[in-house]
């Protein structure tokens, strides 16, 4: 699909009021890695003089620099048990603004406290809309295990930090294993 194709079906999802306003004035591009795609930055600039707050989920590595100043960004930092440990681009912390937000997808104590560190290492709670610290699922094919939520939630709490808990809600209500919802 085109921009304009890719700007029309919004709007069409979106729907219109009877005074011209949009009824769901709120669109987030995720999915695999939405900066892979050039077209991302048109879009953004097309969605954005539509009215639309935009909000763009990276996996941190790849640039934000690009992105419209407008678009809030959800960059994830990679954890060391993810096995993409090394793939976050440090440079992204430059463009992060007050609006953005920054994920972790913890799966380990050890993942927990690089995460702690982190974030207080780069002021993320000052910096930042958001922290998200959010516990993985086991893989239903069991090649790893599930974080409880209440244990993060205990080591957050025993630590202060200025977090929020993620909770990744398609997988309380399908199958943790459904793709495409």
């Amino acid at each position: 699909m085109s921009v304009d194709e890719v700007l029309a079906r919004v709007l069409q999802l979106a729907g219109r009021r009877a005074d011209g306003r949009v009824v769901v004035p709120l669109v987030e591009l995720t999915g695999g890695e939405p900066l892979l795609q050039e077209e991302i930055y048109p879009l953004a600039d097309k969605l954005l003089a539509a009215g639309y707050t935009l909000l763009i989920e990276t996996s941190g590595e790849r640039s934000i620099a690009r992105l419209p100043k407008d678009v809030i960004k959800i960059v994830d930092v990679k954890c060391p048990d993810s096995g993409e440990a090394d793939t976050f681009l440090g440079s992204n912390l430059e463009f992060l603004r007050a609006q953005d937000e920054v994920k972790f997808v913890i799966s380990t104590r050890r993942d927990y406290e690089f995460a702690r560190e982190f974030t207080k290492q780069h002021g993320l709670g000052d910096r930042v809309k958001a922290v998200l610290f959010s516990p993985v699922f086991a893989d239903p094919e069991g090649k790893w295990q599930a974080l409880e939520p209440r244990t993060m939630v205990e080591w957050i709490l025993a630590d202060g930090l200025p977090v929020r808990l993620g909770l990744q809600l398609h997988k309380f209500v399908w199958h943790p294993a459904t793709k495409g919802v």
